[in-house]
């Protein structure tokens, strides 16, 4: 799927081989687990849809993520993200804030080629919640915010899991799958979604800078640690459990691995 996803993106970059664009889009988009536009996908075939139709809107999660990262880096301050040097550390803050503006209106432009506007609209959704998720935590101060947990949940549900949750539903909707089905892959691609990113923080802890040394202003070090642990587990589980309405096959038990995979990884 790695590999599909990523000819998806080549030649969706090709397209634009002649902007001057091109060259920073294929720095941005390279490396990287895909695992959202792989939700995107295994949530269409839990279903029984292969169709190649997926792959646009799975191109599309994968750009939005990728255009997430350059701002994230700008904002964090960031110098290296999969072991090269970040996106504006290499081409400059000004060509960075132009090339994720380049993403987003190719966004645009491959949500337009699908008739059922819940596409467009469902990628306009998780956009808008990273950006107010994003936005909470950069008005955070990690060393004088006392940041509650309730809090915290909210902020990465938007910045991390609204994408996550996207993905899954995407690859419902666009499979044609019930109503009840779409809400449970939904609630899955959410509940991992958080899940993720409370493994991220766990396996970042110690940074300074980063929103959960925040949450030590409302507790210490040891209670933080072992709630980022317990939580993971929890949201984990939901997301299993959101699974049960779906079909038993290959791809919903890549889901379920998914899960663990969220909460277990080493990077």
């Amino acid at each position: 799927y790695v590999d599909k996803i990523d000819r998806g993106l080549a030649r969706e970059l090709e397209m634009y081989s002649a902007s001057r664009f091109h060259g920073p889009l294929v720095y941005a988009t390279e490396g990287g687990k895909r695992i959202r536009p792989i939700i995107l996908m295994m949530s269409a075939e839990t279903v029984g849809y292969t169709d190649d139709h997926l792959l646009d809107a799975a191109v599309a999660v994968e750009l939005l993520h990728t255009e997430s990262m350059i701002h994230d880096d700008i904002i964090d301050e960031e110098t290296s993200r999969r072991g090269k040097m970040t996106f504006h550390v290499r081409y400059g803050y000004s060509s960075s804030l132009l090339t994720a503006d380049f993403v987003f209106a190719m966004i645009l432009a491959i949500a337009a080629r699908y008739k059922d506007k819940r596409v467009a609209d469902e990628i306009s959704s998780a956009a808008l919640q990273m950006a107010e998720g994003e936005y909470s935590e950069l008005t955070v101060d990690p060393k004088n915010y006392k940041l509650g947990w309730d809090e915290y949940v909210k902020i990465i549900s938007e910045k991390t899991a609204a994408l996550f949750q996207t993905s899954a539903k995407l690859g419902g909707l666009i499979a044609g799958a019930s109503a009840n089905r779409v809400d449970a892959l939904a609630n899955y691609g959410k509940f991992v979604g958080i899940a993720y990113q409370l493994r991220d923080d766990l396996l970042d802890w110690g940074s300074q800078d980063k929103i959960t040394r925040a949450l030590l202003n409302d507790s210490n070090d040891g209670d933080v640690i072992s709630k980022l642990r317990r939580y993971s587990e929890i949201y984990a589980e939901k997301a299993r459990k959101e699974l049960a309405v779906l079909p038993e096959n290959d791809a919903s038990a890549f889901l379920l691995e998914l899960a663990d995979f969220a909460v277990h990884r080493k990077r």
